[in-house]
């Protein structure tokens, strides 16, 4: 397919926001430590911003389908904005709280930014066009935890005044760049549900979808447990400083790019998915039990390289089986109930992660982490055996 203006102007949108969040990425939590956040306050600084979002993304995507596209984009932005120069000047906890609360109440930047290139695609290209979003996060998690953990050296207050000029460039591009794809509604009536029980009961009953859907609570859960705190365990473990973390975090992004971009299809045909998906699982579970006990730096690229291996495969193939496993003309609903169940994971994640390791020590956080992901694979295991 063609990419128009639109198509790029988007996706460079999409990688200057990444950029601009992985930037302040590596060196967060040391900054709301060095101001006198405990592990257990840094988890819940993540876990303001990720409840924040949870509720405001299907709010800002509601409003984005009647008043259009570009000014809700825009006013995601700005939010956005703002959030990064409270940031920049933040001298105490209460900012830095604030700074998430604000960027993730309004600052849906990704979902609006979606729902535009829905607007432009044919129902045909929706896949190839959607890859724009990954593609753009791959590289700015490529790039901008590296930039961000060695400017956080000279002080915690420059990645945050560039995040804002990344978050400024994008909104001067919806501005100039982009044409509106919504025709505004003269009568707006928004029923919006953020949240609902009944549709996760109804698809975790399936015997055909509830394994699955176990299985990705489990992985999402896990993930961010160990990710949310991953820089206060190294820091206590190891003695990483925000610069080692930007290092670690480029070399995440960089197996992310390699297994996403260039070698997924070609394991699938000569695995199979159903055996990368063991293996995913295997790689994971590996990386985090082997976590607990190292004591040097290089053993910390070792372990990341599995866990993030792990995680670059099966996030996708899990996806992928549980639309193969929905009728089609339920496949909303259910990536609906997904991506509900994957935003409670980082809710709960982050407070989790803080709390073990404010009261435990370093090596029980990826301990725990690979416990849930071995009894999310247990509850699969035990739903497959159950007749259908």
């Amino acid at each position: 397919m063609k990419y128009t203006k639109e198509h790029i102007t988007i996706f460079t949108i999409m990688l200057t926001e990444v950029l601009g969040f992985s930037l302040i990425l590596p060196y967060l939590p040391f900054f709301a430590q060095e101001l006198g956040a405990s592990p257990f306050v840094v988890g819940l600084i993540l876990t303001t911003f990720s409840l924040f979002q949870f509720i405001s993304a299907p709010i800002m995507g509601k409003l984005s389908d009647h008043y259009g596209r570009r000014p809700l984009l825009f006013f995601s932005q700005l939010s956005t904005f703002i959030s990064f120069i409270i940031l920049g000047f933040a001298n105490s906890l209460w900012m830095i709280f604030l700074s998430r609360i604000v960027d993730g109440m309004l600052g849906s930047n990704f979902t609006i930014a979606q729902a535009y290139l829905s607007d432009i695609s044919t129902k045909k290209e929706r896949s190839r066009v959607f890859a724009i979003s990954g593609v753009a996060f791959g590289f700015g998690f490529l790039v901008g935890p590296a930039i961000g953990g060695f400017l956080s050296i000279y002080s915690y207050s420059v990645p945050a005044f560039i995040a804002a000029v990344f978050s400024f460039l994008t909104m001067f591009m919806t501005l100039f760049f982009l044409p509106e794809t919504i025709k505004r509604k003269k009568r707006i009536k928004i029923n919006i549900k953020i949240f609902s029980f009944d549709e996760i009961n109804k698809y975790f009953s399936k015997p055909k979808l509830s394994p699955k859907l176990w299985q990705f609570f489990s992985f999402i859960l896990s993930h961010v447990i160990w990710v949310s705190s991953l820089a206060l365990y190294a820091e206590r473990q190891l003695n990483f400083t925000a610069r080692d973390m930007g290092f670690i975090l480029t070399y995440v992004g960089l197996i992310s790019i390699t297994i996403r971009g260039s070698l997924l299809g070609r394991l699938i045909d000569f695995f199979g998915e159903q055996k990368l998906q063991c293996m995913g699982i295997i790689f994971m579970i590996i990386g985090l039990f082997t976590a607990a006990f190292i004591n040097r730096g290089w053993m910390f690229y070792i372990v990341t390289t599995f866990f993030a291996s792990g995680s670059g495969l099966l996030r996708i193939l899990l996806v992928g089986d549980i639309s193969r496993k929905a009728h089609k003309r339920e496949q909303g609903a259910v990536l609906g109930v997904t991506n509900s169940l994957g935003s409670l994971a980082q809710i709960a994640g982050p407070f989790i992660g803080g709390f073990i390791i404010n009261n435990f020590i370093p090596g029980m956080l990826p301990l725990v982490a690979a416990i849930v992901m071995v009894l999310g694979c247990v509850l699969m295991i035990r739903e497959y055996k159950q007749p259908i």
